[in-house]
């Protein structure tokens, strides 16, 4: 929904919306895509409202494919952010008063919303473009170390959302959707380290992944590094989906 005129909350559920915290990984960062609104300076989540005759993980996965394009991607409900706080914001009045609203929707957008949240997982360079909608100017990636000035909770939504994943670390096929299709045991190392915020044993780490039996060598090697070249792995996803079914008996 890009323009304001299309725009038409008659079969809309009233006080729910969705939110998606979309993981990428690029850089040894774990990144997240941010809406830029229109007049002000705030950025804010992926989001969108729910239709009363469409299922609420229908309307999340539509966002995704709105915003990047893309289908199937992973995505996951992880939590219901409703605290009385979350509708006093500033945003919605100046979006109104700079015309970016219309006066006809006022009730509408400043109702109480509870919004649920989703964590997803893209592999970076498959998001060849991103689009916006008639509230934003910019789709873009930030690293989560470095979050912009946001509307409301969406910063507690992302950082609820990493530690998440940081739990589900094990249970989740998050080295899957966030890695390329062949791999290096550094780059997966490095994910997990990304994502867990601390360094881990080198030897260890190697030793637990090749033990878990869910990589297979591809007799490939990633050339151009300044050392050997490191071997080019993928996962077995027959042995990657059982244990993830089973959860990774680690503890990092």
């Amino acid at each position: 929904m890009r323009d304001l005129e299309d725009f038409n909350d008659t079969n809309l559920q009233p006080g729910l919306s969705v939110d998606c915290v979309l993981f990428g990984f690029d850089n040894n960062e774990l990144k997240i895509l941010l809406l830029k609104l229109k007049s002000i300076e705030k950025w804010a989540l992926p989001g969108g409202f729910v239709n009363v005759d469409k299922d609420v993980n229908a309307e999340a996965h539509a966002v995704l494919k709105n915003r990047i394009g893309l289908e199937n991607v992973f995505l996951k409900q992880f939590y219901l952010f409703g605290n009385l706080e979350r509708n006093l914001n500033t945003h919605t009045p100046e979006l109104i008063k700079n015309g970016i609203i219309s006066t006809k929707r006022i009730a509408f957008f400043k109702q109480r919303f509870i919004t649920v949240g989703y964590y997803a997982l893209v592999e970076y360079s498959k998001v060849k473009e991103t689009t916006v909608d008639f509230i934003s100017e910019a789709c873009e990636w930030h690293s989560i170390h470095n979050l912009p000035k946001m509307i409301i909770d969406h910063k507690e939504i992302i950082l609820k959302a990493h530690q998440t994943l940081k739990k589900e670390l094990n249970t989740e096929p998050i080295g899957l959707n966030l890695l390329p299709k062949q791999f290096t045991m550094p780059e997966l190392q490095a994910l997990y380290e990304t994502v867990l915020e601390k360094k881990l044993d080198r030897r260890n780490f190697s030793r637990k992944m090749l033990n878990y039996n869910i990589l297979k060598d591809t007799n490939k090697r990633r050339m151009g590094v300044k050392h050997k070249a490191p071997i080019l792995y993928e996962f077995d996803m027959e042995n990657y989906n059982q244990a993830i079914k089973n959860g990774f008996n680690s503890i990092w």
